[in-house]
């Protein structure tokens, strides 16, 4: 994955390449080249790509790692205040415990913002069981509750639901 260096690089060259872009425009506007006007359309997205890999070195594009924590899928996020993610069937609990601080972690934005006052983000864990072919039957295993006010919250609530794990399939 790209660091924050390398799109700072890729930013310089781009405008390096906005700038010969933007004289050979200027050539063709003064001696009205054919394709003059098109070049104008050439220096134009070359300006927004270079911002854009500019804007790219500014933040990082980094993600939580948590050590023991598990993969997971988000399945279900409403863009404020609920989240859902799935996991393996054969998890356990301490690695689910890492799994939804690391999701807790990853799923933070400062653009969330609390339904009906609420500023809290719930991530659920569940998993998908299939006790007879066709048949589906999802087990929620978790949930982590944390604020969002701040980035760090150090009274982030994990529940692990011990009681559903005797369903899982042995692994």
């Amino acid at each position: 994955m790209p660091t924050t260096a390398d799109f700072l690089q890729y930013s310089q060259w781009s405008g390096i390449t906005t700038i010969a872009l933007a004289a050979l425009t200027i050539l063709a506007l003064l001696f009205k080249w054919g394709l003059r006007f098109r070049l104008v359309g050439a220096t134009g997205f070359m300006l927004v790509l270079t911002a854009g890999l500019f804007s790219l070195s500014l933040v990082p594009l980094s993600r939580t790692v948590i050590p023991g924590a598990a993969r997971y899928t988000l399945v279900y996020d409403n863009g404020s205040n609920q989240a859902v993610i799935a996991t393996s069937p054969d998890i356990t609990p301490t690695q689910l415990e890492a799994t939804l601080r690391q999701a807790a972690s990853n799923l933070y934005s400062y653009g969330r913002m609390g339904a009906g006052g609420n500023n809290s983000l719930t991530i659920r864990a569940r998993t998908v069981l299939h006790p007879e072919p066709g048949i589906s039957t999802p087990v929620y295993l978790g949930k982590v509750e944390r604020t969002l006010v701040t980035r760090e919250d150090p009274q982030m609530l994990v529940e692990v639901f011990l009681d559903k794990f005797p369903q899982l399939p042995p692994s």
